[in-house]
């Protein structure tokens, strides 16, 4: 290929909203990928604990089976960081969905052993953070990076959240018609699908040659060495590390209450249910400029429905406080913008695996965590803390924010603001 295509735009004009989405032919084509990629992963998820656990009877390896989805991420997504911008986007997609493909289907076969189940497991989370951010790079050469990228991304979060409350139920289901290994062998043809869907549904664009030079742990400095760049960032990774403490304890906070097995299902849904729906709302009913506004006051406000927390609440009130708290993630789509526009065109791809890669990882650390301090004191007193301490650190955050350079409303899409490469 001589050149690269334009990224083509659908308008986002007012009362567009998530419509100018789908307008674009290649985001058709990523979008469905993620579908069955995402859905994929969650069968395969439950299949295989199901399958370590009968061929093992040990309640810990099936525990692991389901860790070892998120504990490589931090390693993958640190060491294959810089593979996002030196080789075509394209290329790297698909060579992801096949490795996963063949990771897969060998799951399936019949002689593989358990110890052979994990690192196949190990191998698809490894390569995890680089199809995502190479994915979430590539979206901003495919729908611009204006506001028809950031609700984008804000789609294939809601499909990621949607895919994973629909994924358990049906992983679960299939279970009882079908034997674990054959379930996993759909997650294996899904992959494949997806591999196709995003070879021949989407352009063959060049890579990012200005960071062909550049370490790993040069682009790492890149990304995180500039001040209002790093804010950001944290801005994305910290709050999950507080606001997944009520989902981490929901078990132990129900059986406190009282609570039965359908209440604690419920109340399990209810902050994706949250999330889904504030995302939805600010996507479709605010502009740009009304969505930027709102991180600040979002962001700040978004874990004080926690606090309900410290008066030991009962199931109508926590599902009340989980459904606001979700609602406030909203706050994530004007992130979005000034995210995109603060990363360098050329440290695009890496930026968003490290991005990636911070959220999963520290996800699995706040669960860790607010378990840990779940030992030493009472479940609603560990939520109300986690409460306070993330409220005050996205306070900090956008304090650091305002100093490192003033938040303006954001710019007309089409003139999103580029800064120079960073030398190394």
């Amino acid at each position: 290929m001589s050149s690269a295509p334009q990224a083509v735009s659908a308008p986002a004009g007012p009362g567009g909203g998530y419509r100018s989405v789908f307008r674009v032919r290649e985001f058709r084509a990523v979008f469905a990928a993620h579908l069955l990629s995402v859905l994929g992963l969650v069968v395969a998820e439950i299949a295989l604990t199901v399958l370590v656990f009968r061929a093992t009877g040990s309640p810990l390896m099936s525990a692991l089976t389901f860790a070892l989805g998120f504990l490589p991420y931090a390693l993958g997504g640190t060491l294959l960081a810089g593979v996002a911008d030196r080789r075509p986007a394209r290329r790297v997609l698909v060579g992801c969905d096949l490795v996963c493909a063949a990771c897969a289907a060998a799951m399936v076969l019949p002689g593989t052993p358990v110890a052979g189940l994990l690192i196949l497991r190990c191998a698809m989370a490894f390569v995890a953070p680089l199809f995502q951010g190479t994915r979430n790079a590539s979206l901003a050469d495919i729908l611009g990076p204006g506001d028809v990228f950031v609700l984008g991304r804000s789609l294939m979060r809601m499909v990621a959240q949607s895919a994973q409350l629909i994924g358990f139920g049906l992983g679960g289901l299939l279970l009882t018609v079908l034997a674990p290994r054959a379930a996993i062998a759909l997650t294996a043809a899904g992959f494949l699908c997806s591999a196709l869907l995003l070879r021949f549904g989407t352009a063959a664009r060049p890579a990012r040659a200005a960071a062909a030079r550049t370490s790993p742990l040069a682009g790492l400095r890149a990304v995180l060495g500039d001040r209002r760049l790093r804010a950001l960032t944290l801005l994305f990774w910290l709050p999950p590390v507080f606001v997944i403490a009520p989902e981490a304890l929901l078990a132990p906070y129900a059986d406190g209450i009282g609570a039965g097995t359908v209440a604690l299902g419920v109340m399990m849904c209810a902050l994706p249910v949250g999330t889904i729906a504030g995302e939805l709302w600010a996507g479709s009913a605010l502009g740009p400029r009304t969505r930027s506004r709102l991180v600040a006051p979002l962001a700040a406000a978004g874990m004080l429905p926690l606090l309900v927390y410290a008066a030991r609440p009962g199931v109508a009130a926590v599902l009340v406080a989980l459904l606001l708290a979700g609602l406030a993630h909203a706050y994530t789509l004007g992130l979005d913008q000034w995210y995109v526009e603060a990363v360098p065109g050329e440290l695009r791809g890496r930026a968003m695996t490290l991005l990636s890669t911070g959220l999963m990882t520290l996800q699995g650390v706040g669960m860790a965590l607010a378990g840990l301090a779940a030992e030493f004191a009472p479940v609603h007193l560990v939520v109300t803390g986690a409460a306070v301490l993330g409220t005050t650190v996205v306070l900090l955050l956008l304090a650091e924010l305002k100093s490192a350079a003033p938040c303006p409303l954001p710019p007309v899409p089409s003139a999103a603001r580029r800064r120079p490469p960073t030398e190394e």
